[in-house]
């Protein structure tokens, strides 16, 4: 039986923007945590309300950014000051359970290999509105089918060794001065020097957030699939796992092509053409069929866990995230290759 001292100390690291009641929520949980020893660390990223004030009055260690800078930096600023060997980031809308850092922790402390490992999102979102329940439950979803041996690092809940992630210079805080994919990127980074990185689908943490459609298209499409598709590009390479696997390729190119069939249709009705019609309703149908069958475990796990209902209407949301997807990559691609100036320059990772 290992004892509280022969356990590395943790540094449980938040960046917080308006936390509000759901900073207290995940404060409130890893005041819970069966691991011993740990330290908590918020960084207030600005805040308007009392964000810092929760914090304090929780026993965290609070750091204050003057100007709003974005998670990245935030996650920077704590990682610098915190004291623990390993850094455990923690999303400030997610609520941990009691073995979650003792699980991070022990992955890494029972491999002496791995540089990182995270969780995933439970089956049990907070939000009991549609698109908060399919965008976490479908975030679960994947991760629970991904490989274990990652590709890219999540920081919703997630560990990394702190000398590691010093030697690599943290979060791109120069490229991501928002919310964005600043976690991928560590990830790939970690991957290109050689660090392991492990999924542990047995960590999981719920995740409080309320989604609304203006703000999910908006942080779905800017601050994440352009910048995503702009960094596959850039690398020259694309991760087979999460949601970069084979099956999510072409389910991004069935939807193309429905589009495509879709305006060869209207266009029919419109005037004549060389495509028959009952021809192209009967290309619809097969694409949409192959769409479906591609994509079925997510819509099984959809029904047994929500009901029928729910998987259906999941399904147009599920094939419209893939369509702005993949335009996204075709946009960047094309922009890549025209302008030299849309090409991002190597950053110099350094976060001292």
């Amino acid at each position: 039986m290992s004892t509280c001292k022969e356990k590395p100390l943790v540094s449980v690291i938040i960046p917080v923007h308006n936390g509000g009641k759901e900073l207290e929520k995940c404060l409130n949980a890893l005041k819970l945590s069966s691991y011993e020893p740990y330290e908590v660390v918020v960084v207030d990223d600005a805040s308007t309300d009392r964000s810092s004030q929760i914090a304090e009055e929780r026993g965290a260690t609070v750091f204050r950014l003057p100007t709003k800078s974005g998670p990245a930096a935030a996650r920077n600023y704590g990682a610098r000051r915190a004291r623990g060997e390993i850094l455990v980031f923690i999303d400030s809308d997610v609520v941990v359970k009691s073995d979650t850092i003792e699980r991070l922790a022990s992955a890494l402390k029972e491999n002496k290999d791995v540089a990182a490992v995270f969780g995933s999102y439970d089956d049990s979102p907070e939000s009991p509105d549609f698109l908060s329940q399919f965008r976490n439950l479908f975030h679960h979803f994947i991760h629970q089918t991904s490989s274990k041996e990652a590709q890219t690092f999540w920081a919703g809940c997630g560990a990394i060794r702190r000398d590691v992630f010093l030697k690599l210079g943290g979060f791109d805080e120069a490229r991501y001065p928002k919310a964005s994919i600043e976690d991928i990127e560590l990830g790939l980074r970690l991957r290109r020097d050689g660090y392991r990185i492990l999924l542990d689908k047995n960590t999981q943490v719920k995740h409080l957030k309320q989604w609304k459609w203006v703000s999910w298209l908006k942080t779905d499409i800017l601050h994440r699939a352009i910048p995503w598709s702009r960094l596959i590009i850039e690398s020259g390479s694309i991760p087979k796992d999460l949601n970069l696997k084979t099956s999510h390729r072409i389910s991004a190119m069935l939807t193309g092509a429905i589009i495509l069939v879709n305006l060869l249709i209207i266009l029919g009705f419109l005037k004549e053409t060389e495509f028959s019609l009952p021809s192209l309703f009967a290309l619809l149908l097969v694409l949409i069929a192959a769409f479906v069958i591609l994509n079925h475990r997510l819509y099984i796990f959809l029904l047994k866990k929500r009901g029928l209902f729910f998987a259906i209407r999941s399904i147009p949301l599920h094939f419209f995230y893939y369509l702005y997807s993949g335009i996204s990559f075709v946009v960047c691609w094309i922009l890549y290759k025209a302008f030299s100036r849309f090409r991002m320059k190597q950053t110099r990772y350094k976060i001292w």
